[in-house]
């Protein structure tokens, strides 16, 4: 199979997506039960959005001869079980490039909305009471960002109107950048006892599976926020529990562990914390950028040119 004749599988139905090179075989499959095609005859895999591991996973063992995964989201870790049934030398490429700004979005609308209390002027609005008072400003607040990928730096982008005192910056390895340096992961120790807003953009992996830790949440001051827009699986939730029911911490969570959050979860009713369910990519900036993706990376495909974004390589 060549370029030219190489089949692709997209979640969004071919004629939707301006730009795609001719040449190529498009078939539509968004994780619907029967495939669009032999899984066997895929070069190019473009994984359902927001249907899960299971989904993202279920062809993977059939196709022989794929030679892209892409995913449309900034993380990999719902593909990654599958990786090991793909042959040697298969691209995996995320979605850099869609999510920063709806994700930049949604982290500094939860700082302000849990600073401001928004969620208690909407309780006290339904039960007609007037709640005011004086509240915490993201002005003057010292704000740590874990995980400095491009997510990480979308959010301090629009931090940069609102005064913080202070932007401290970590990542995976230290390196420098125009707003400043970039921390390594072993300076969380000399840097979190100074954040009162801790925002966690970092993949999933396993340096980060459990990161945020009852240490971790220790060294917090009292009082601190802690925001996760990245997965939940870095932050141990029943160490945070114990923090949020003490009444120490705060915390504004996009994304928990377990996911979905099931019913009767003690963190639904924890005090002190502002859950929306895994929204951060999920807004009407999605589509257009991932399609302007997908054309790009396509058509870098059908040229045999190299395609971008490439987190791993099998083999």
């Amino acid at each position: 199979m060549t370029a030219t004749t190489a089949r692709v599988w997209l979640p969004f139905p071919a004629g939707e997506i301006d730009g795609l090179p001719e040449g190529l075989d498009y078939l539509f499959w968004d994780g619907e039960p029967d495939f669009p095609g032999d899984p066997a005859d895929c070069a190019y895999y473009v994984v359902p959005y927001m249907k899960g591991p299971e989904v993202a996973v279920r062809p993977l063992a059939a196709m022989s001869a794929v030679r892209v995964v892409q995913t449309l989201s900034a993380g990999i870790d719902h593909v990654e079980p599958g990786l090991g049934l793909l042959p040697a030398g298969v691209r995996l490429c995320n979605a850099k490039g869609v999510h920063e700004a709806s994700t930049a979005e949604l982290a500094l609308t939860l700082i302000l909305a849990s600073l401001r209390d928004v969620p208690g002027f909407v309780h006290g609005q339904g039960k007609e009471e007037w709640r005011s008072g004086f509240y915490p400003a993201l002005a003057g607040k010292s704000v740590l960002i874990v995980g400095y990928g491009s997510i990480g730096s979308a959010i301090e982008d629009r931090l940069a109107p609102f005064e913080c005192a202070r932007v401290a910056r970590v990542a995976r390895s230290a390196r420098t950048t125009a707003r400043g340096p970039v921390h390594p992961l072993d300076s969380l120790p000399a840097l979190l006892p100074e954040a009162d807003v801790v925002i966690l953009s970092t993949p999933l992996n396993a340096s980060t599976q459990g990161l945020v830790d009852a240490g971790f949440l220790a060294a917090m001051p009292d009082g601190a926020l802690l925001v996760n827009v990245a997965r939940g699986g870095v932050v141990d939730t029943e160490a945070l529990l114990s923090e949020l029911e003490s009444g120490r911490l705060r915390a504004a969570l996009d994304v928990t562990d377990p996911e979905p959050l099931p019913a009767g979860h003690p963190l639904w009713h924890a005090p002190h914390v502002l859950i929306t369910p895994h929204v951060g990519g999920s807004t009407s900036a999605f589509e257009p950028r991932a399609k302007r993706l997908l054309a790009a990376q396509l058509t870098r495909f059908a040229a045999g040119e190299p395609v971008d974004n490439v987190v791993r390589t099998t083999g």
